[in-house]
């Protein structure tokens, strides 16, 4: 019978799949919208005047009653599906994951639309039902159109959390403490500190209504439907998803709080919650804190690392939320207390929504305000009169989940970054007439030349004085977080009275901008950090005990004397060597957070598989050597970047620590290794080329970044210029940007150099690595042209390029990809203003683009004195594994957040990161075309004496293009590669190496 519902059941989707297939093609070609057009819409919202935002959309349409019919669309009513490789057959599922009825899966590059029809006009409230598919472990991301196009900006990108655990390691367990609190038992190392647990997902079902991705707005966003047909089209952004079915339904709203009707019915009850015992979380961000802080939180120790409270820096983005499950024992009314701490926003309040069962119990739970405290407080939600609020709880079991909101910081924040986007413009408007450094003798007729700018100053300093009063009725009028708006007020009722004035206050306009810019950052995060919560009746308030004095000195200086017996170098677990077990030491340099999610890594995966042991030591690797040297260096090492120079040398930008070791058997070489080949295919070739010398490979790569290309989609726009693909393109967006008194970004350094010398065919040393190949026609041509960057086009040699960028001073940048995550959490202001793609190229005779470019990296080595090879490059192999790589990559992101996303050199890894689809696709197509820079002895001179002569030439003369001393660039380079020659062949000789004859290479 089972087996035949089964049939049945993969029929029943199969026929689905047919005819949704072939509903699509006609009611595409009735839409005339693909895929791409979609996309299109998502990546231009932000600089599309007909596109509103949310709060214009809806001034747009008379607010009425809401309708009284609600419109449910079927998974299986859907009549379209595409994906982007034009595969156009959805994947249907009967009772998927236990949900009776059909569900569609929708895969991460995906489109789906569903026909309708409005029998009412109105604003309705879209709720989806859906089960976050196993994907990346990332937030799932969709944009919503309504009959083909997108209703309002906000739609453009809607969050879908996923659910996560802590205690789903099968020797983590919950027990029922004696007053019935649900409290967990954490596993410890052998040091006696509890191990962060390692969130888990758990997904299951889930209904949700959309929200603002950024916050600005609390309450769910709504689409106003005019009666008649529709279409609903979503567009895949991030992660795969199963749908159930969507509701369009009239939205109610949370009225205000009323006190509950009649007697409590209970008394003296009082339900403890331990926050780091939380049932569920929307983000594996949202796991135990260790807090020592205090005597008075639970638990407490001042030698050991506790998991006592959650939440902090990692619970403040909004729609973040955490779940706690109680019982209660007697139905009653009860009120709700926290032992909590905000001392992480000076100035400001944290807002929370809470809700009992799923539900908002009433209005004031929208946004409950958690005022700013240096301690751990104490505190009931109360209203006026500090009257608690009452909530009527039957006997049972209930959840209470907090989700981080704005509240009335949202308003604010919304009309800040208004007023970011204005002062920028205002400033590309100045700078067009000044340029960035003005002459302080010219009269530059600022008012003449721009007589609508006074208008816009006037606005922008009402906007911002709007502002200011809003944030004194929430914060107050003495918070620190006024100081900088009013200082941009202050500026620009100096401005409105004399324009003319920005001449001599350009620099500090920009700064001021800035400062409101990092404003904004700084208070969008709601951080909170709670150590229980109290469920009782409104007899009883909760005692918290080891508050007083004598108990906090004592607390003190317990921790006092334990900081002196405690060794801070070493990571979790010690092992002892003994003869029946197998330790290697193993450094880390990077930070302490990496080295506690290497370590827990360690324990969970890599000693339970292979009987292993690992001593984890945080060290600084600039000791690497000297400790290498006396004997008391680690097994194997990791995370290396460059360390001081032998000798005292200075390095170049490249790592080549591994080489200049390897030559001197500091480190392994690994092809030694039987399967060296066959783990070498986890990286691209480039990644491994400046760990490789003569045959021999010193390191495998840890990390690989590259160069990309960052542009201001809105300004771009603004001035009619196209992302520029070849360098030709370049020059032609430079003279464009220099017309407009902005500039392509581009900093002076070896990736730069690299990426303009590969991409012309050159090379750095001769085949064999015995002499530089930068004296070749190519190389010193490429020279020029670096240097002509800087001399004739007069790029920026200093000034920070992503700065430049968020201002709109440098509406194109050349930096590092990882910039990326950079902008994605400290630029705000300039959010989905922006893209990034490939470096431009040079155009080959078949027609090709060569976007060729260097890139560097992190290496792990083992250390040749180890006496354990087989273990350390076991542990290698284990460490730099895809599967490893990504669970890392994704535990450092939960850690410190999108800006914390690793670099990882494993190809496979870097694709199992949570990427958006469309960005990860341009990333992966700049990474085909990376090359590495090689390493031979004495290299380090080499970039060395290249920067020298580049400074040379470019600060001499005043940057006429020649040197101080009248050389040209070509001289002055081969004035260099002399030095660089001797450097080589001097090595070449103490390794025992066979050296140019003279004059080769020149």
């Amino acid at each position: 019978m089972d087996r035949r519902n089964k049939q049945v059941r993969k029929w029943t989707g199969l026929v689905l799949a047919l005819l949704l297939a072939l509903a699509a093609g006609a009611a595409q070609a009735a839409a005339g919208f693909g895929i791409s057009e979609y996309e299109e819409q998502v990546s231009t919202y932000s600089i599309n005047p007909a596109v509103p935002s949310y709060a214009d959309y809806c001034a747009e349409h008379e607010m009425t009653a809401g309708p009284e019919k609600e419109i449910v669309l079927e998974a299986s009513d859907a009549v379209r599906y595409e994906e982007e490789d034009g595969k156009n057959a959805p994947v249907f599922m009967e009772q998927a994951e236990g949900r009776e009825g059909v569900s569609v899966l929708t895969g991460e590059e995906a489109v789906i639309e569903w026909a309708f029809e409005a029998e009412e006009s109105g604003w309705y409230d879209l709720e989806v039902e859906y089960y976050p598919w196993p994907g990346r472990n990332a937030e799932i991301q969709r944009a919503f159109f309504v009959d083909g196009a997108l209703p309002y900006r906000e739609l453009a990108l809607v969050n879908f959390s996923r659910v996560w655990r802590n205690d789903l390691h099968p020797d983590v367990s919950r027990f029922t403490a004696e007053d019935g609190a649900e409290e967990i038992r954490w596993l410890r190392d052998n040091q006696g500190n509890e191990l962060k647990p390692s969130p888990a997902e758990a997904p299951e079902w889930m209904t949700s209504l959309l929200h603002d991705s950024n916050g600005y707005i609390s309450e769910s966003l709504k689409v106003f439907l005019p009666r008649g047909p529709h279409t609903l089209s979503v567009l895949s952004l991030r992660e795969p998803m199963l749908i159930r079915r969507l509701r369009f339904r009239a939205g109610a709203d949370a009225q205000p709080y009323r006190k509950p009707e009649g007697e409590s019915g209970a008394a003296g009850q009082i339900i403890r919650i331990e926050a780091e015992a939380a049932s569920r979380t929307s983000s594996q961000m949202l796991y135990p804190v260790q807090d020592q802080s205090s005597r008075s939180v639970s638990p407490s120790s001042p030698r050991y690392l506790l998991n006592n409270s959650i939440g902090g820096n990692a619970w403040k983005s909004a729609g973040q939320w955490i779940e706690w499950r109680f019982t209660v024992a007697e139905e009653g009314n009860y009120a709700i207390s926290l032992y909590d701490k905000q001392n992480f926003i000076r100035g400001t309040d944290v807002y929370r929504k809470i809700y009992i069962d799923g539900e908002v119990p009433f209005a004031e739970f929208q946004a409950a305000t958690f005022p700013y405290t240096q301690d751990w407080r104490l505190e009931t939600l109360s209203g006026e009169q500090d009257e608690p609020y009452l909530i009527h709880l039957s006997a049972g079991e209930h959840t209470l989940r907090m989700e981080v909101v704005l509240g009335g910081m949202a308003a604010v924040i919304r009309q800040v970054q208004d007023c970011v986007l204005q002062l920028n413009g205002i400033y590309r408007q100045v700078l067009y007439i000044t340029g960035v450094s003005p002459d302080p003798y010219r009269d530059y007729q600022i008012e003449r030349s721009l007589p609508g700018l006074e208008a816009q100053l006037r606005k922008v300093r009402a906007d911002l004085q709007t502002a200011i009063g809003a944030l004194e009725e929430t914060a107050g009028h003495r918070s620190d977080k006024l100081t900088v708006l009013k200082t941009m007020d202050d500026q620009l009722t100096e401005l409105i009275r004399d324009q003319e004035r920005f001449t001599e206050v350009l620099s500090s306009y920009k700064t001021n901008v800035r400062a409101c810019g990092n404003w904004i950052t700084q208070v969008l995060g709601q951080p909170l950090q709670i150590d229980r919560i109290f469920v009782h009746t409104a007899d009883v308030r909760p005692e918290i005990g080891g508050r007083d004095f004598l108990a906090g000195a004592g607390f003190e200086a317990s921790r006092l004397y334990s900081s002196f017996t405690i060794n801070y170098n070493q990571i979790g677990n010690v092992a002892e060597k003994s003869d029946d077990s197998r330790v290697i030491t193993l450094w880390v340099g990077t930070g302490r957070d990496q080295a506690n999610v290497i370590k827990a890594l360690i324990d969970e995966h890599f000693t339970p598989q292979t009987g292993i042991n690992v001593n984890v030591q945080l060290v600084d690797m600039n000791t690497l050597l000297r400790a290498t040297l006396s004997g008391q260096g680690p097994d194997v090492a990791i995370q290396v970047a460059n360390t001081t120079g032998i000798a005292g040398a200075v390095m170049n930008t490249g790592n080549d620590t591994p080489v200049n070791y390897g030559l001197r058997n500091a480190v392994m070489d690994l092809t030694q290794f039987e399967d060296f080949e066959e783990v070498a295919k986890r990286f691209a070739t480039s990644a491994l080329v400046p760990f490789s010398f003569n045959g021999a490979s010193y390191a495998l790569p840890d990390t690989q970044t590259f160069p990309m290309m960052f542009y201001r989609k809105d300004i771009l726009a603004e001035i009619g210029l196209a992302v520029p693909e070849t360098w030709d393109d370049v020059k032609v967006a430079m003279s464009v940007l220099s017309k407009n008194q902005m500039e392509f970004g581009m900093l002076p350094g070896e990736q730069t150099f690299a990426m303009l010398l590969f991409q012309a065919g050159g090379e750095y040393y001769t085949e064999n690595g015995d002499a530089s190949a930068l004296d070749s026609d190519i190389a010193v041509n490429v020279f020029r042209r670096y240097c002509d960057f800087y001399t004739d086009y007069k790029l920026d040699m200093a000034t920070s390029a992503e700065e430049r960028f968020r201002t709109g001073e440098c509406p194109i940048i050349i930096t590092d990809y990882t910039t990326y995550n950079n902008l994605q959490v400290s630029a705000p202001d300039i959010k989905g203003l922006w893209d990034f793609t490939h470096v431009p190229g040079t155009l080959r005779e078949d027609g090709t683009l060569d976007t060729t470019t260097g890139c560097s990296g992190l290496a792990d080595i083992i250390m040749s004195a180890t006496k354990e090879p087989e273990a350390c490059w076991s542990f290698l192999k284990w460490w730099t594994s895809a599967e490893i790589q990504t669970l890392y990559g994704r535990e450092m992101e939960s850690l410190m957040g999108a800006s914390a996303r690793v670099a990882t050199a494993n190809l496979e890894a870097l694709a199992g990161l949570s990427w958006p689809i469309r960005d990860y696709r341009e990333l992966a197509r700049q990474f085909s075309h990376v090359k590495g820079i090689p390493q031979v002895p004495g290299g380090y001179y080499t970039w060395r004496n290249v920067n020298n002569a580049f400074y040379a030439v470019t600060t001499g003369s005043a940057s006429s293009g020649r040197s101080e001393n009248g050389n040209t660039p070509r001289e002055e380079l081969m004035d260099k590669i002399f030095y660089i020659n001797a450097e080589i062949t001097y090595k070449r000789t103490e390794f025992g190496l066979p050296v140019a004859n003279a004059g080769e290479g020149k």
